[in-house]
């Protein structure tokens, strides 16, 4: 009774699913372009955004999945109802940037109707800073998130960042010397590997296993000037990051190389105890690239998917940075100072004592 009850239950089940296939098919016959899993190469401007990852129901912070939801619909290449309801979709980003954060090769997956022209009309209804830059078919069961295996941020700030606490610096006459990038890599150089970064997020503890990390590579490239101030450019390389990570690794090491904390502290902070880890500002972090080693080496070269590398698109890439992600950092840092108000910050931290020292010290200042 019981193989009965299965082979009725699987009928039901079969039925149940050609039904809705039955529907889906009928659905997209009457639209005349099948739905089709792709993914879609997008660089954006972050700035005045509240981060990638839409709140639905949260009208009052604008998201860039908010501006790119809207562009589908309207484009045709999804119904409405699935703007609302993304999981119909099968939505996924590969990375949830902060706030202010741009990216330059963020991928997102996503089912979509194979409409003609269909990055034109997306594009049309996107405002300048926000582009689609690729559109790739992948496997049906394709999540960008899940299969992505690294990526690829940097982070671009003013040299005077580095100059040391003690010295007067006049912004726009500082020049980094060879010295000091080297302390600068030596340092980043000590991230590389697998360590427990439960100090430069929060809400992980020490013991959570979700904060270990690895990091492949972190290095900062030789400066350049632009309208008068020198930047320059960090990169960093890992399987994946969490909240706030890079922005607090880059803090540190600041605050090392300005003489307001020991080197020690790097190897401290994997520590068990709570090291007071300084978060740099958002404004110069930009989601680069994004890896699919191992998708690539499955399925890239099976004859019915192309791998996920992006070398056509390198040039549009490169345009669109200098177009819009750099102008704006350059610029909102001219205008804002975010880099140089972060740092009169610095002084406030307590890099010597754990945790319960300055909760002790607080309760006696009070």
């Amino acid at each position: 009774s019981e193989a009965v009850e299965r082979r009725e239950e699987n009928g039901h089940q079969n039925k149940r699913l050609k039904r809705d296939a039955d529907e889906e098919d009928a659905e997209d016959q009457n639209k005349k372009s099948p739905k089709r899993k792709i993914v879609l190469l997008m660089a954006y401007s972050g700035k005045g955004y509240h981060g990638m990852q839409r709140n639905v129901g949260s009208s009052q912070f604008k998201t860039i999945e908010d501006d790119l939801v809207s562009a589908l619909v309207q484009s045709g290449c999804i119904p409405e109802n699935h703007g609302e309801d993304m999981k119909k979709m099968s939505f996924q980003r590969c990375a949830r940037t902060d706030k202010g954060v741009s990216a330059a090769g963020q991928i997102v997956s996503l089912k979509v109707r194979l409409i003609d022209d269909i990055l034109e009309k997306i594009n049309n209804h996107l405002p300048s800073h926000i582009r689609i830059l690729g559109l790739k078919r992948v496997t049906g069961g394709f999540n960008s998130k899940n299969k992505c295996d690294a990526r690829t941020y940097s982070y671009m700030l003013p040299t005077f960042a580095f100059a040391h606490k003690d010295h007067d610096v006049q912004e726009e006459v500082y020049r980094l010397d060879k010295e000091t990038l080297e302390k600068v890599n030596k340092l980043l150089a000590c991230y590389k590997g697998t360590h427990n970064f439960h100090n430069f997020t929060s809400q992980k503890g020490p013991r959570d296993p979700s904060a270990k990390r690895y990091i492949m590579e972190m290095y900062c490239g030789e400066p350049f000037v632009r309208e008068n101030i020198e930047f320059a450019v960090i990169k960093v390389k890992g399987q994946s990051f969490m909240m706030h990570q890079i922005r607090k690794m880059i803090g540190l090491v600041i605050a090392i190389v300005k003489g307001y904390a020991a080197e020690s502290i790097i190897e401290r902070s994997w520590g068990e105890e709570k090291v007071d880890v300084p978060k740099a500002p958002g404004l110069g972090l930009v989601l680069e690239r994004v890896h699919f080693e191992k998708y690539n080496r499955r399925f890239g070269n099976d004859g019915l998917h192309e791998p996920l590398e992006w070398t056509e698109e390198e040039e549009k890439i490169a345009v669109f940075k200098e177009q819009y992600i750099y102008p704006t950092i350059i610029n909102t840092e001219r205008e804002e100072k975010s880099m140089a108000n972060w740092l009169n910050t610095l002084s406030i931290h307590d890099f010597n004592s754990s945790a319960v020292g300055m909760q002790a010290n607080n309760k006696n200042s009070k």
